[in-house]
């Protein structure tokens, strides 16, 4: 059976969550309190972060390269695109995620005096993208696929996190909804997490 290493607010551990529910698989999550880590994460991930995750012998640090291997290993539903250029459209839009969005989660969630600039710059990346969702109903069109599962537990703390999307984003917001209301989405939360969304 595969363990996850996973912290009960993190946002990269979220990712892993929503795909092993997606997938419906069996698998244990183990929750790692972030404040006072067990010391077996820094032996098995020389980062000393989560997620991990151990599947027998094999042992996976980083959400997007454990998401890959599952959505490898586990192909249905299928969240990466089969056509090698779509996927490699949607590896270089993971890429842009981690570039433009998720290097401000440290700021963010430590809340330094460089956040409001964080904050100002994470929401107008997020009104760029609303326009997509006028035309469809997910970021590679009308199937979920693994760039929802990457922006969801952004979107689910974007209260928590001080974020404020203007009117003109209400796409954005609608689509958010359209996630939050899935059920591998709901299984995927955390109780730490559930608090997190006004």
């Amino acid at each position: 059976m595969m363990n996850l290493y996973s912290g009960t607010t993190d946002p990269f551990s979220h990712r892993c969550r929503i795909v092993l529910y997606e997938k419906g698989m069996d698998f244990q999550v183990i929750d790692v309190d972030l404040y006072n880590k067990p010391e077996d994460i820094a032996v098995i991930n020389p980062y000393n972060r989560v997620p991990v995750l151990v599947d027998r012998d094999l042992v996976l640090y980083e959400a997007n390269i454990i998401n890959e291997y599952i959505d490898e290993r586990f192909p249905h539903p299928q969240l990466m695109p089969p056509d090698p250029i779509m996927r490699a459209r949607a590896r270089q839009l993971l890429h842009t995620f981690e570039m433009e969005l998720f290097s401000h989660i440290a700021i963010l969630e430590e809340n330094q005096k460089a956040a409001e600039k964080s904050r100002l710059h994470v929401r107008d990346q997020l009104v760029q993208l609303a326009g997509i969702f006028s035309k469809q109903k997910f970021l590679l069109g009308d199937e979920f696929s693994m760039l929802d599962v990457a922006i969801a537990p952004l979107l689910w703390r974007l209260d928590h996190y001080g974020i404020e999307l203007p009117k003109v984003a209400a796409p954005m917001s609608k689509y958010a909804e359209r996630i939050f209301s899935r059920q591998g989405f709901i299984d995927a939360l955390t109780p730490s997490e559930k608090v997190m969304r006004r």
